[in-house]
């Protein structure tokens, strides 16, 4: 591969990492106790002692990342109305969205021997388990790593407009 070819792909890689969304939501969740405190969200826990209690976390780094979460809009915080000296924590729609992410990485990690659970994600419709998350196609093809190319987004020049 002639030398120019290889530093036009780097340069096209370094610019589509300056662009990558990846960074900035590993820094909002990608750390040990945030991922925790969103997996015991997503489990039900809702006041900051059932987190606590829970994960066995001590209070003031619980307290830190419960605000960065509210902070960058991953749970928000709301008084208990049944009980006006508690605040409830609840998943936002965005929190929500990061369901498939942490069943991904619990599947990936049983998959490859970080642990086990006894418990599985199940449709409440039916009781069976769920699928396990994958990558497909449009079309519902289960695809490879091998299968996978960069493509420029059809609205890439709108994107570009704006940014500029």
């Amino acid at each position: 591969m002639p030398a120019d070819t290889l530093t036009s792909g780097i340069d096209s890689f370094k610019q589509a990492a300056l662009s990558c969304p990846l960074p900035a939501a590993v820094e909002l969740i990608g750390e040990k106790w945030a991922f925790l405190i969103l997996r015991g969200a997503l489990n039900g826990l809702r006041h900051f002692e059932e987190f606590q209690a829970g994960l066995g976390i001590a209070r003031n780094i619980l307290s830190d990342r419960l605000s960065k979460m509210v902070a960058g809009g991953i749970l928000e915080r709301k008084p208990d109305p049944e009980d006006g000296r508690r605040v409830i924590y609840s998943l936002t729609p965005k929190g929500e969205g990061l369901l498939p992410v942490v069943l991904a990485l619990r599947q990936w990690g049983e998959e490859w021997g970080y642990g086990s659970m006894r418990v599985q994600l199940a449709d409440r419709r039916d009781g069976r388990p769920v699928r396990k998350i994958g990558v497909q196609a449009h079309d519902g093809r289960d695809l490879t790593l091998n299968d996978l190319t960069w493509i420029e987004r059809e609205d890439s020049a709108a994107l570009r407009t704006a940014a500029e």
